[in-house]
């Protein structure tokens, strides 16, 4: 049943709802095994993030080698890397894997708060982006990387662009951030392919890990044997129908309801 496995190294989120914790179950939905390698620790609920531990090079590195020395995995992504320690080390054992790797540049949450360390971001850009087989930010991550100021669909499009030309194979900026753009995301990769992914946006609050479970739904469907194209547009269905299925444990954003029934999984 789980015949293939993704990895995904990221933070866990203490709440459940987000990172590693939302990768594994976007990965067991799919009928996918999943492997993790911790980058950091935090402490947080429903409405705050109270604190953030990173792990030891030794540790995060011994994480991924282990791994890659006894399972055959199909695909990874990359999540919250926090500082410029963690991407150096990060870089330095993806490159040498040509399995497809999704890179979520957990920089910026949708409400603008920051959860990458400033001196970061040029390393990500250098270390990363050359290696990512597809980047997957939101609005305030891609003006990061892009360094623009993203303010309507024509500078999404500027923005993609200029993340291609910092080394990515393919780059799919997520709209939610802007209300008129919410439930559509803009592709663009090396070829000169370009296209708008558009599904039914779900009106709800309880939205905690969306982004990690999107970037992990495309992880996994690639792991699966499907093609980039076809991976994102089935993990924008997946992830349509778990913000369908999300509820509230907290006073503040719930997470989302990643159980799908199997006839659901396309």
């Amino acid at each position: 049943m789980y015949s293939k496995i993704a990895l995904s190294i990221g933070g866990s989120d203490s709440g459940g709802g987000a990172g590693i914790q939302a990768d594994l179950r976007t990965f067991m939905a799919l009928n996918v095994h999943g492997c993790i390698a911790i980058t950091c620790i935090t402490a947080q609920n429903s409405f705050e993030v109270k604190r953030v531990e990173a792990v030891e090079s030794d540790t995060l590195i011994s994480q991924i080698d282990t791994l890659f020395a006894d399972f055959e995995i199909n695909a990874l992504k990359t999540g919250m890397l926090l500082n410029e320690r963690i991407i150096i080390d990060t870089a330095s054992k993806l490159k040498s894997y040509s399995i497809p790797k999704v890179i979520d540049p957990v920089m910026v949450t949708r409400t603008g708060s920051k959860l990458l360390e400033d001196s970061a971001i040029s390393a990500y850009k250098k270390l990363l982006l050359p290696i990512a087989d597809i980047v997957t930010p939101n609005i305030f991550e891609a003006n990061l990387l892009s360094s623009l100021e993203i303010k309507n669909k024509e500078d999404i499009e500027l923005s993609a662009k200029h993340i291609i030309e910092l080394g990515a194979k393919a780059v799919l900026i997520k709209g939610g951030g802007l209300k008129e753009m919410r439930g559509k995301d803009f592709y663009l990769d090396r070829t000169g392919k370009r296209k708008w992914f558009a599904n039914k946006f779900v009106n709800t609050h309880n939205t905690h890990g969306s982004g990690c479970t999107f970037s992990a739904g495309i992880c996994g469907y690639q792991a699966l044997g499907f093609d980039l194209i076809e991976s994102i547009k089935r993990s924008k269905v997946f992830i349509e129908r778990s913000l369908e299925k999300s509820y509230k444990i907290g006073s503040g954003p719930g997470p989302l309801g990643h159980y799908q029934k199997p006839e659901k999984i396309i």
